[in-house]
């Protein structure tokens, strides 16, 4: 095992404690992948073991055909599913697939999250789309994911949960909490004549500012 997949298992571990704390996830549900730098290779969480059991030889590395390269234990099933985005977004590098409760309550009416919130627009890139159904394991669920993913940093998957991607495990972390917010506000604000979604051009613009000016340079 070279020092590079060393540090991304440790990584992946880390995460997955992390969301399992933060009640992000239960029990083994939910699923975690890196993309290892320059390598056609992915790390991610083994198939139906709690995040606190995880060890770094539990951590499988595939190729991006699905082959199993290192690793003493089975890809989590929805591999397909990680794979199939990978190979959409060169940009993605990390993806969390968490089933929070206000997020998969959106996911089980088959909502959208809105653009309502400043946040939610500049980390995601507008609305949380709504991918369609397809069961859980299969690679027609990453297909439909992909297709919601265009130009956004998450998506909704119907009755099932998120997927919030990013450049590292630490954006996606970020995504994933912005969401679940933006999805607890969206729920929140049905008792008061429900959410004011912005306009697209509004949108863009609130993009474009945290990708090119937010911050120090």
């Amino acid at each position: 095992m070279s020092l590079k997949h060393q540090m991304t298992r440790k990584e992946i571990i880390d995460t997955g404690l992390l969301i399992s704390r933060l009640s992000l996830v239960i029990g083994s549900w939910g699923n975690i992948s890196v993309r290892i730098p320059n390598e056609d290779l992915v790390a991610i969480t083994p198939s139906g073991v709690d995040y606190e059991k995880i060890k770094s030889e539990n951590v499988p590395i595939i190729d991006l055909e699905g082959n199993l390269i290192d690793g003493d234990m089975t890809p989590s099933i929805e591999l397909p599913l990680h794979l199939e985005i990978y190979k959409n977004r060169p940009d993605v590098l990390a993806i969390i697939h968490t089933h929070s409760t206000y997020c998969t309550a959106m996911a089980v009416a088959r909502k959208p999250i809105p653009a309502v919130t400043d946040d939610l627009i500049e980390i995601v890139g507008g609305n949380v789309r709504v991918s369609e159904y397809r069961l859980p394991g299969s690679l027609e669920l990453g297909v439909e994911a992909v297709k919601a993913l265009k130009d956004r940093n998450a998506v909704i998957l119907a009755n099932h949960g998120l997927i919030a991607v990013g450049k590292d495990l630490k954006e996606a972390l970020k995504i994933t909490h912005v969401c679940e917010k933006s999805a607890h506000v969206t729920l929140l604000t049905q008792c008061i004549g429900g959410p004011v979604e912005l306009s697209e051009r509004d949108c863009r613009y609130m993009r474009d500012f945290y990708v090119n000016k937010y911050g120090q340079k």
